[in-house]
């Protein structure tokens, strides 16, 4: 069985593939694809979302949680205040982000209809939301994505999805913070 690679030679990473397996003589069946059209500019949307929210948006937001939720029953004490505007104004630029550029004025990230992309956003989304962080409130356009996604997925299986995260905050104050010291320093080097 041969291997199918589906290529677009006027994108440099696929340019590089391209290169890559014609120089080690890999035998692979060419599919040309374009991704200015179509399904492949909608595939092209999903993952340009994907390779950029794993270092932003899921890096702000499970931060926010750790910062508002999870540190302060470790430590015992509130985060410092610049720790925490320093959080939020890096989270504030990464919701910019999905708003202005990946959403745009398209109802979901990739277009007309909910992909990977809006799933994996929407969670990491849902990440401050747990902590007690609306970031919906000054946000009409994330906020109607949101319900968009909501009920395309089924409100029933999004509250399931999201029912542990948002009950967090009293969870934790059951949780038995002595158990929880072997993360300090780990914590104290992460994040403060």
């Amino acid at each position: 069985m041969v291997l199918e690679v589906y290529l677009d030679l006027c994108s440099q990473p696929c340019r590089s593939v391209y290169m890559f397996a014609k120089h080690n003589e890999i035998p692979f069946d060419f599919k040309k694809v374009s991704l200015f059209q179509g399904k492949e500019l909608r595939r092209a949307r999903v993952h340009e979302f994907l390779s950029w929210q794993h270092t932003a948006l899921r890096l702000h937001g499970s931060k926010i949680f750790w910062l508002r939720v999870l540190i302060p029953k470790v430590l015992g004490e509130e985060v410092p205040q610049d720790k925490m505007e320093a959080a939020l104004e890096d989270l504030n630029s990464s919701l910019k982000l999905v708003e202005e550029k990946f959403l745009q004025d398209r109802p979901f990230i990739a277009g007309d209809h909910i992909s990977l992309a809006d799933l994996v956003a929407v969670v990491e989304i849902m990440q401050p939301i747990g902590s007690g962080l609306d970031v919906f409130e000054s946000r009409p356009r994330l906020s109607a994505w949101q319900q968009r996604v909501r009920v395309a997925v089924g409100t029933e299986l999004f509250d399931e999805a999201h029912r542990e995260i948002l009950a967090s905050r009293e969870m934790v104050k059951t949780m038995d913070a002595s158990k929880l010291q072997i993360y300090k320093p780990k914590i104290l080097k992460l994040f403060l």
